[in-house]
């Protein structure tokens, strides 16, 4: 069920972040040049502080807190980004992820304009979609493909697994198949949690309805994070789990691709 109009959209975005010299800044986590699996080619990858979200597998608690990050001004980033911008241009582009990057859609969205008109590159955004209901259409005017990280299409299962509410994620995805916005979806494996075989039909039911996903991306748990749980004295509750055997992982592709869609 799409969002009723009147009412309040789920969270908040962070105020627009401003220097001492009134320039436009946000809070960043880190870069990454040369990433192959964050869109399509070699990307840039920015990821920024801050999120709403508290998923039991995150392997990045240290972006959570939005004040963790540094401060950068949005002209710092374009200069980081516009060292690779020849390269980028001709073998991927660049990628904005998180935390949650709609946290800063100030800022972000500053970033993407310039990177898409001025750098002239292929643009990706990696988000849960959950603070999407905060923005028009036209601010993902400049964005050319959407990571849309779906965590879970039942609702009491994914709010015990991110502590938050699952309908704002699916209210942007039936929304970016109206706009006709790009998308890849993203589903995180996670045995005990995410792999219930009627759950993975419903999800693969939902997807298959929407319009300009290219493919379904199926990411097997992993605890290379499970340190950062630990230096951050954070409880890590998947301490017994295991990643997925192949054959979990094959299954799940498979009830995707039994509905036409492209799934690795």
């Amino acid at each position: 069920m799409i969002q009723d109009s009147e009412q309040k959209p789920p969270g908040h975005i962070t105020p627009a972040c401003i220097d001492e010299q009134g320039r436009l800044s946000g809070f960043v986590h880190s870069f990454e040049m040369g990433s192959a699996v964050d869109g399509p080619g070699m990307r840039f990858v920015l990821f920024v502080s801050g999120c709403q979200f508290r998923c039991l597998y995150c392997h990045n608690p240290d972006t959570i807190k939005l004040h963790n990050g540094r401060v950068m001004t949005v002209d710092a980033v374009l200069g980081e980004i516009a060292e690779y911008a020849s390269f980028l241009r001709f073998a991927g582009g660049v990628t904005i992820s998180g935390g949650e990057p709609l946290m800063q859609a100030h800022f972000i969205r500053e970033i993407f304009y310039l990177a898409k008109n001025d750098l002239h590159l292929h643009t990706a955004l990696d988000t849960q979609g959950f603070l999407a209901g905060h923005l028009e259409d036209e601010w993902f005017d400049d964005v050319d493909l959407v990571l849309l990280d779906i965590k879970h299409i039942d609702p009491d299962k994914h709010l015990a697994l991110t502590s938050q509410p699952l309908q704002p994620t699916l209210d942007f995805a039936q929304r970016l198949s109206t706009m006709g916005k790009k998308m890849w979806i993203r589903y995180v494996l996670v045995p005990g949690y995410s792999d219930g075989f009627d759950d993975v039909e419903k999800l693969a039911d939902f997807v298959a309805a929407l319009q300009g996903v290219e493919r379904v991306e199926v990411l097997p748990f992993h605890k290379m994070g499970e340190h950062k749980w630990e230096e951050l004295g954070f409880t890590y509750q998947l301490k017994e789990v295991q990643p997925p055997s192949p054959a979990l992982v094959k299954r799940v592709i498979d009830q995707f691709s039994q509905r036409g869609l492209i799934a690795c």
